[in-house]
């Protein structure tokens, strides 16, 4: 008889010691659990084998870009469940085992034997499958050094310029948009961001900018086109920096924009009268966040701004306990580190510039997430077919869940407007917002 769903379900409730909230179904065809949940579809045995030798966030995420396991009915809502099992979020903010993590101690212990051996009765024989070949493996060089930080990039951004396309729309931003209104849609968002951004940093024509993290080249096109600035790029990503340079060649704008694969610590050529960092310092690390914030300092005119646009975590009681998701280290993106937004403040100015603005925009990045996991819905079969079954569902996957997490305050998003004051303590600042428009080229 096919029972396979319902030993499952006996088992995750004996070992959660309550309810599973989602309905699953098994490979022998079977099902169980609530007829109205979310269908959490356990493709092949693998699967389970998967969850039972790497119990957790990384188990599930295997066994999801593998194929073994797939959700049917509503995404968000089977991710919000499945959220509650493998990890909680304390009062201090961070993120601890959950029921499921805690419950895979306790099949290591003695008296619960039977439960672990049924388990692996289940599963079937084999040694613990190999991890799919999306998951970033060994990696080379000391932690955030060049070469290192290289290939991390090369890991998210070199999957394929025309994927992105798929996922991120015509305008090519791969950064929160800003939702003026509930019915923009995503391009007119993510032009009213770049806009954002131009006039917090108050840019005029012939002025010089530098984009640290370039992407695709949206920001430094944006800025050229409609504010008149000669603009400087820089990505450590071979495949982004040939797609911006395509798109400035198009433009007619070679003489005012320079795209280079350039790592941020050498650029030496400045000063600059703005620098935008979108997106970028994720990647930086927390113990050279100082070293970055100094090396804008001094890449800066007296008087000129830097807009720091970057995802930010909640704090954490203990900090030096701090550690990326596995999942997230894992498939997207390796040795990316968040900071609270407060630790990004505090290291700006202890680099010497002044914090003028900071901007919540925690909403904006799920309205966001969810544009961008409709657009990869919509262009499925494209995006499969340019980067593999398996990328596409890390994208998905990785995209759905950040939704939630920014929905409901696990992490946000801040825009942080900062400062090199003049020697006599002047900033150039408006005396108030919202941002005033400048003069346009």
């Amino acid at each position: 008889m096919a029972d396979a769903a319902r030993r499952m379900r006996d088992l995750a409730e004996k070992a959660l010691r309550g309810p599973f909230p989602l309905r699953i179904r098994a490979w022998d065809g079977s099902e169980a659990g609530p007829p109205d949940a979310p269908m959490l579809v356990m493709r092949r045995r693998r699967a389970l084998r998967r969850l039972l030798w790497k119990p957790g966030e990384l188990g599930l995420a295997r066994a999801w870009v593998a194929g073994d396991l797939d959700i049917e009915g509503d995404l968000y809502e089977a991710l919000d469940l499945i959220a509650g099992i493998v990890w909680d979020t304390g009062e201090d903010g961070a993120p601890h085992p959950g029921r499921f993590r805690r419950a895979a101690d306790l099949l290591r212990d003695p008296h619960t034997y039977r439960l672990a051996r049924e388990a692996f009765v289940l599963a079937g024989p084999g040694l613990p499958p190999s991890p799919p070949p999306e998951e970033a493996r060994r990696r080379f060089g000391a932690l955030h050094s060049p070469g290192r930080d290289q290939q991390a990039i090369s890991h998210h951004y070199d999957v394929g310029n025309n994927f992105y396309e798929r996922v991120l729309g015509s305008s090519m931003v791969y950064s929160c948009a800003y939702w003026e209104h509930p019915d923009t849609t995503l391009e007119e968002a993510q032009r009213a961001k770049l806009d954002l951004v131009c006039r917090k940093l108050a840019l005029r024509p012939d002025q010089t900018l530098l984009d640290v993290g370039c992407g695709w080249g949206s920001m430094v096109l944006h800025a050229a086109e409609h504010y008149g600035v000669r603009a400087v790029g820089i990505t450590l990503s071979t495949e982004q920096a040939a797609y911006a340079r395509k798109r400035v060649a198009e433009a007619g704008l070679t003489d005012r924009i320079d795209i280079r694969v350039q790592d941020y610590r050498a650029v030496a050529d400045g000063p600059y009268d703005a620098i935008s960092s979108i997106g970028m310092a994720e990647h930086v690390g927390r113990d050279l966040y100082r070293e970055y914030a100094a090396h804008l300092y001094g890449l800066l005119r007296p008087g000129g701004r830097l807009l720091n646009h970057q995802i930010a975590r909640r704090p954490w009681a203990d900090e030096e306990a701090y550690h990326v998701d596995e999942f997230i280290d894992r498939y997207v993106f390796p040795d990316g580190e968040l900071a609270p937004v407060g630790s990004t403040v505090s290291r700006l100015e202890e680099a010497g510039f002044e914090v003028r603005d900071v901007e919540a925009l925690r909403e904006h990045y799920a309205l966001t997430l969810r544009a961008w996991v409709r657009n990869l819905e919509d262009h499925w079969q494209e995006a499969v077919r340019l980067a593999g079954a398996g990328r596409a569902r890390v994208w998905r996957l990785y995209m759905a869940a950040s939704a939630l997490s920014f929905e409901q305050n696990r992490i946000g998003v801040n825009q942080v407007l900062a400062v090199r004051t003049r020697p006599s303590g002047e900033a150039g600042m408006p005396p108030a917002r919202p941002w005033p428009e400048q003069p346009k080229a």
